[in-house]
């Protein structure tokens, strides 16, 4: 049960900051479930897509609104930060979810490869959690959530990049936790330890259907249970870094 002394009775608005088919808008989905008004972004060549989103979450009785920004973008970060909190509602939770998973070796890995990566799954990582500490700590509240990856601890051939950067998040997150953690914001960093079922996998897999019958695939509505799990959490026992992965994962 959430703790009366550091959760409002009002649901706060969660932000997912990479919202899609498979886990950010599964996450989305969980907290607006839970009361809490959902806003969705990705970048606006993908308005459609979120509004779509949007539409099916207020038709399960949530409330949804879709905004497309660039998430590393400074400006336009701070300026959907901002809408929200004048438009939506004060921000109670912040879900940063960008994967930017590709696969190049270190030979060609170009420099705007790397860059972009880290761009994607790094700095906007820190644009998002700065932009929610800012409205989070005057109020003695609040939770952060990044997705990590398995790349988040190791780097394998062919990831440098990914690696790189998914690295660098873990890092900003157990930074943001130490110093934020006293003044009543939970910053809480996600290992998924494994392939998500969603439109990028199955790109590259012919039929997901036994591995999900078999449970050997993470499935984005467990995950984002314990999204919501973390968010709920007394503050006299938070969890900084959790990992998940599927029974059949060897780690």
């Amino acid at each position: 049960m959430a703790d009366p002394a550091t959760k409002p009775e009002t649901k706060d608005v969660c932000l997912v900051i990479g919202a899609g088919d498979g886990l950010g808008g599964a996450v989305a989905r969980a907290f607006a479930a839970e009361g809490h008004p959902v806003c969705l972004t990705r970048r606006a060549r993908h308005i459609d897509q979120l509004e779509a989103l949007a539409r099916d979450i207020r038709a399960d009785g949530g409330t949804a609104h879709a905004f497309g920004a660039d998430a590393r973008s400074e400006e336009e970060t701070a300026a959907l930060f901002e809408r929200i909190e004048r438009e939506v509602g004060p921000l109670g939770v912040v879900v940063f979810n960008i994967g930017a998973n590709v696969r190049f070796g270190i030979r060609e890995t170009t420099a705007r490869v790397f860059t972009k990566v880290w761009e994607m799954a790094c700095f906007a990582g820190f644009l998002a959690g700065r932009e929610a500490a800012q409205v989070m700590v005057p109020r003695g509240r609040g939770t952060i959530l990044f997705t990590g990856a398995t790349a988040s601890t190791r780097g394998r051939e062919g990831f440098a990049a990914f690696a790189a950067a998914k690295a660098g998040l873990r890092a900003l997150a157990q930074s943001m936790a130490r110093e934020l953690g006293p003044q009543g914001i939970h910053v809480a960093h996600v290992i998924c330890d494994g392939a998500v079922d969603g439109v990028f996998t199955r790109s590259r897999v012919d039929d997901v259907t036994p591995l999900l019958e078999a449970d050997s695939i993470l499935k984005p509505e467990e995950i984002a249970r314990n999204f919501v799990w973390l968010h709920l959490q007394q503050r006299s026992a938070w969890s900084h870094e959790i990992d998940l992965r599927p029974w059949t994962e060897s780690f």
